[in-house]
């Protein structure tokens, strides 16, 4: 029996990349719901609360989760015999994030001060109703897992793995040319970028074989350094102020559970928070759990045939862990499968990954991360797992297909314009009606994209063998689904609701009702009766072809 090559060269650049992959989320949330250094408003979280309190637990969700991979990855090279087995990435989810930072921890601070009139108390108010979400979530998560097989089994693979490429392209690709990334400091961002390029898309080999995603961050973080130096000097600014919060707090163990527990126990108010909120988190957990089944699809076109349950279990688990321990963001298997496999990763790249992450939030070391890693310089590692992403879609996938890929990227596409437009406006309504009907249309082809793209690309790839009455039953799940706002939701929110009481709040000009839940419903409904009617009819050029004489040679 071949032994397991379970530790490689490769894992060091795996390592780098899954590493900066969780920490650039953990920076998300830290900016996002945070006061900018020096600044006091109750409206914002202290970075010293989201760092001791929320970052601990999250970081040790990642830690559980990535241990249980590589223990996977450990089982299915012994099960199979091959030595080259690259272990599933698990990490922090980006879209759900922004939405519990948007739409659940913000909205709870402001309940919290309006409840207790204290900023302390309302920060530790909302960050237990963002605990009891991602348990929820977690529980939800642990109860979908056992349907990820047959998923699999019922769901072309243009499908899934058509969402897959849709959200490497226009999130995972390209959101970090935006969002302070790679754009928006072309000084730094574009030379660690051709790092990048160079090293994991050319594999060209640096001096020293140092690894590529190692040397684009040292290279962007040494360059924003020098260029904010010379900057001042110059008295014309290269790059922008380098992030500080100040003297590093002295150390200390986070209370985790117990804290929980202490003062500012009005448990009532933040379990009727937490419930009003589900309907917001319930599609992220939801999309986690498509995007896992995706994920395993394509590890398994890679060569890495992981058992779907077990995947989406442990995700769920680890979301349960990390809410338990005080974590906020909910863990899920990453798709960068594909780009581990081709940096060389094998299973030491998940367990390195696991230990830093662990020992990094629990130990606080995420402080000084924040700070000495300028986003610029982390972000170009995920351009490159979304092109490598995208690439092995299509080379998995049949070329008949490659329509199907194509159409799925259309929602992601609009997600990723509602992202820029909210971006712009603040998240506030234009004031402009016609401007208005398009952010609903934007907001409605958007919200949902990841179950959307899978839908859209597994009908069309059942069109295309022939399969009518299957398409027609993606596009009745379409409808059900977008009846009750799971897709085309028309909430900045995203949030899932009765179609009554979304209708009820579209108002009354038709522009705005004809994009109800009803009429997306009927929509797919319609399109499903119309492949229902045409698969009883066969085509005269199909006929005429069953009919031909056969020859005898």
């Amino acid at each position: 029996m071949t032994r397991y090559a379970w530790a490689r060269w490769g894992d060091i650049n795996a390592f780098f990349g899954l590493m900066l992959d969780n920490v650039a989320v953990m920076v998300i949330l830290v900016s996002t719901v945070c006061a900018a250094p020096g600044q006091h408003t109750n409206d914002k979280f202290t970075p010293d609360f989201v760092l001791t309190h929320m970052i601990p637990g999250t970081a040790l969700g990642v830690l559980l989760g990535d241990l249980v991979y590589t223990w996977m990855a450990f089982r299915l090279a012994r099960r199979t015999g091959r030595p080259g087995v690259t272990a599933m990435p698990l990490g922090l989810d980006t879209p759900s994030t922004f939405g519990v930072a948007f739409f659940v921890l913000l909205p709870a601070l402001k309940d919290g001060t309006d409840l207790y009139h204290d900023h302390d108390a309302a920060m530790h108010h909302a960050w237990r109703v963002g605990v009891v979400v991602l348990v929820l979530s977690g529980v939800f998560k642990v109860l979908c897992a056992p349907l990820g097989n047959a998923v699999r089994r019922l769901v072309p693979q243009a499908g899934l793995l058509g969402s897959l490429a849709a959200i490497a392209l226009a999130l995972i690709a390209f959101v970090p040319l935006l969002m302070d990334g790679i754009a928006a400091v072309p000084l730094v961002g574009v030379l660690a970028l051709m790092v990048i390029l160079v090293t994991l898309v050319a594999r060209r080999d640096l001096p020293g074989k140092i690894p590529g995603a190692l040397a684009a961050v040292l290279l962007g973080a040494l360059l924003y350094l020098a260029a904010d130096q010379f900057g001042q000097a110059l008295g014309w600014p290269l790059v922008p102020p380098m992030r500080t919060n100040g003297p590093a707090p002295p150390w200390q163990a986070p209370a985790l559970l117990s804290a929980l527990g202490r003062q500012y126990g009005h448990w009532p108010a933040v379990w009727a928070s937490a419930l009003a909120k589900l309907p917001i988190a319930l599609p992220f957990a939801l999309a986690t759990i498509v995007g896992g089944i995706d994920c395993t699809e394509s590890a398994a076109a890679a060569g890495d045939e992981y058992d779907t349950r077990t995947i989406l279990l442990t995700e769920g688990l680890a979301s349960l862990v990390a809410g338990s321990l005080g974590g906020v963001i909910q863990t899920t298997p990453y798709i960068g499968h594909p780009a581990y496999k081709a940096m060389g990763g094998r299973a030491a790249y998940t367990l390195a990954t696991a230990l830093f992450i662990g020992a990094a939030g629990y130990l606080g070391w995420f402080t000084r991360l924040f700070e000495w890693l300028p986003q610029a310089a982390m972000f170009p590692i995920l351009v490159f797992v979304g092109l490598e992403i995208s690439a092995q879609s299509f080379r998995a996938t049949p070329t008949r297909h490659y329509p199907a890929l194509a159409l799925a990227a259309l929602p992601a596409l609009a997600y990723l314009a509602l992202i820029t437009v909210n971006k712009v406006l603040g998240l506030r309504e234009a004031a402009d009606v016609d401007a208005a009907v398009v952010l609903l249309t934007l907001r409605c082809l958007a919200n949902g994209f990841i179950v959307t793209s899978l839908l859209w690309a597994a009908t069309l790839a059942a069109l295309i063998d022939g399969r009518l009455a299957r398409a027609a039953a993606f596009l009745l799940v379409a409808g059900v689904c977008a009846l009750f706002g799971i897709i085309h939701s028309p909430f900045p929110n995203a949030a899932v609701a009765l179609p009554g009481d979304v209708l009820a709040q579209l108002g009354d000009d038709p522009r705005f009702v004809c994009q109800s839940p009803y009429h997306w419903a009927a929509a797919y409904g319609l399109s499903a009766a119309l492949l229902l009617g045409l698969s009883f009819f066969t085509p005269r050029a199909a006929r005429e072809k069953t009919q031909l004489p056969v020859h005898a040679d």
